[in-house]
């Protein structure tokens, strides 16, 4: 999952984006108000974490304008302002979930996937589609009740499809879900992580609709 990291101290802002990679988040990192509503109006964010004290723009003024300009993506605010009216506010402002450092990592990382199964209309803790079960805390993936092992990235690229499940996603889309800054993209990288998942879960599981990308329907045809 690609999240935006909003966060001006260097020494904290590297280790939780260190920390959150190892959970298995792409985390691209800001150090400025301005900056971070920059990236949450250009990139496809699946959740942003966003420090309040902020150079140049602070977090609450930032969080405003991206609701105000209809940026519904899970925020969840991290912050030492732990005054009961300042979680009211950052609450109200449109936060998602409001967190008074320091935080423990695992933590933060549960937070995060809870934010993002709410915003995608997932109540449980696992995502499931056809016969295909996914757990997002530990990364595993059954089928038919049988485990299958994933890459990193062929789990990723699942769980995109299964948060967005009867959603076609676009080539493009699903770049932005796989990699974060600095990362290199091959032209055909999509397409091969899709052919290993049809290999291993099954042909039919992700969909071709031509012209537009793929999709992962909750329902075999023939179910």
């Amino acid at each position: 999952m690609h999240i935006l990291l909003v966060e001006d101290d260097p020494l904290l802002g590297d280790g939780l984006r260190a920390g959150l990679r190892q959970l298995g988040f792409q985390v691209d990192w800001v150090r400025d108000g301005i900056a971070a509503e920059r990236e949450l109006r250009a990139q496809e964010f699946v959740a942003a974490v966003l420090d309040l004290g902020l150079p140049q723009k602070d977090g609450l003024e930032v969080l405003a304008t991206v609701r105000k300009a209809g940026i519904l993506l899970p925020v969840l605010i991290l912050t030492a302002r732990d005054a009961i009216p300042d979680r009211i506010r950052g609450l109200d402002v449109g936060a998602d979930d409001y967190v008074i450092k320091p935080v423990d990592i695992h933590e933060l990382a549960a937070r995060l996937r809870a934010l993002v199964r709410r915003a995608h209309g997932q109540a449980q803790e696992h995502l499931s589609a056809q016969d295909i079960l996914l757990e997002p805390a530990s990364r595993t993936v059954q089928k038919a009740g049988k485990s299958v092992v994933l890459s990193s990235r062929e789990f990723d690229l699942l769980q995109a499809f299964m948060l967005n499940v009867d959603h076609v996603l676009s080539r493009e889309q699903l770049e932005q879900y796989l990699y974060s800054w600095g990362q290199e993209v091959d032209s055909n990288a999509v397409e091969v992580h899709i052919h290993n998942l049809r290999r291993k879960l099954g042909t039919s599981l992700i969909q071709t609709v031509r012209g537009v990308g793929y999709i992962l329907v909750r329902q075999a045809a023939n179910s």
